[in-house]
């Protein structure tokens, strides 16, 4: 999907948790279209890879997905392959239950709650109205690991902030 046409498709969705929760309709479409691809990855609603527990409520879907574990013998609802990588390291390729969602605004709003009642991202929550210090912070709390492959340096932040520009740019006038 075009950025374009993800902003056009999402934003309204994000404006109603963000008036549920104060988390900025910017940020939010920024996380989602990063993580789900610009909505290309999206199954159920499902933006940001929400995992569910016990596969029984009828609000899950099983996926294929790959994980990276430091432990051979994990179980998981079907297991294709297992593939050591690493000294300590095996690269899974499975089904797992994720989240599914009605609609785009309750995972939002689901996953807005997951940083309001973390810890973790105290100081992120102080800051969701404004999109660049909550990304500042998100990276400060470790959310994710993305790091710059000629620096090293963590650049989840720096990431949020480019593509944050193009939601902007694609907002509604």
């Amino acid at each position: 999907m075009t950025p374009k046409k993800f902003v056009e498709s999402y934003y309204h969705f994000a404006k109603q948790t963000e008036a549920k929760t104060g988390l900025s309709a910017v940020a939010i479409l920024t996380q989602a279209a990063l993580e789900s691809a610009w909505g290309n990855s999206a199954p159920g609603n499902m933006f940001f890879g929400q995992k569910d527990s016990d596969g029984l409520n009828g609000n899950e879907q099983l996926l294929l997905t790959t994980e990276f574990l430091d432990n051979p013998n994990k179980k998981f609802p079907v297991v294709i392959s297992v593939v050591q990588v690493g000294k300590k390291l095996w690269k899974y390729r499975i089904k797992d239950w994720f989240r599914k969602y009605k609609t785009p605004e309750e995972c939002f709003t689901e996953h807005a709650k997951f940083f309001e009642t973390r810890s973790r991202y105290a100081k992120a929550w102080v800051v969701r109205s404004n999109p660049e210090k909550f990304f500042e912070e998100l990276q400060a709390a470790k959310y994710a690991t993305t790091v710059d492959e000629k620096t090293g340096l963590p650049n989840y932040a720096n990431l949020l902030k480019r593509v944050a520009r193009t939601i902007v740019f694609n907002l509604p006038q």
